[in-house]
């Protein structure tokens, strides 16, 4: 508990830190790659996000992987970056300010996706071995459920927990911060599990 509250980075490193980030995780490439393929806005189908599940939508498979893995890395670009050049605890916050300026890009009226490939590059960045976890989980989940969504959502909330068991809190405590963060950004999703109407893995419409 004491390490989870000591940190130790000076105001002017935790705001270049953020700025960083912020900036990084903001690039919509989603909205860039469809624009540059002639796909128009993709803000104008689907969900309306700018993240890679909404790219599919325009049903190009590579343009949605490439949104997915460009979305990922430029949040653990950050996180490394900050990493490198201040310290853990300015990764730490780089790769957060990198899913929040994906979630809220300044430049497109705070209007951006939903996170999880910023989650997940993230993690990429600060506990790489998280990654596999989240892939485990992920899968099993999806393996049971066949829902993508549901997916996710499980992966997020049990990432924080076993960050914790494996004496990480403070990646924890950003992590779980990311997680509350990405649940509330797919509270439609929620409703449509409850509901029983969200899409399964393969469902079309």
């Amino acid at each position: 508990m004491n390490e989870l509250l000591n940190w130790q980075i000076t105001f002017p490193v935790a705001a270049g830190a953020l700025i960083l980030g912020y900036l990084l995780g903001s690039i919509p490439f989603g909205l860039i790659l469809t624009r540059s393929a002639g796909l128009g806005d993709i803000r104008s189908i689907g969900s309306g996000n700018i993240g890679a599940t909404n790219v599919l939508r325009t049903g190009n498979k590579k343009l949605a992987a490439a949104t997915l893995l460009l979305d990922a890395l430029k949040a653990t670009a950050a996180a490394l970056i900050g990493w490198y050049l201040f310290g853990e605890e300015a990764g730490l916050l780089a790769g957060f300010a990198a899913f929040l300026g994906h979630l809220f890009p300044v430049w497109l009226g705070f209007k951006g996706g939903k996170g999880v490939a910023t989650y997940i590059g993230t993690l990429l960045g600060v506990a790489p071995l998280m990654v596999l976890v989240f892939a485990v989980i992920w899968l099993l989940v999806a393996k049971i459920s066949k829902y993508s969504s549901l997916s996710a959502l499980v992966a997020t909330l049990l990432i924080p927990v076993v960050l914790w068991f494996m004496d990480q809190p403070k990646v924890a405590l950003v992590m779980a911060l990311m997680t509350v963060i990405s649940w509330w950004k797919h509270e439609a999703n929620i409703k449509r599990l409850m509901a029983g109407t969200e899409s399964k893995i393969g469902q079309k419409g």
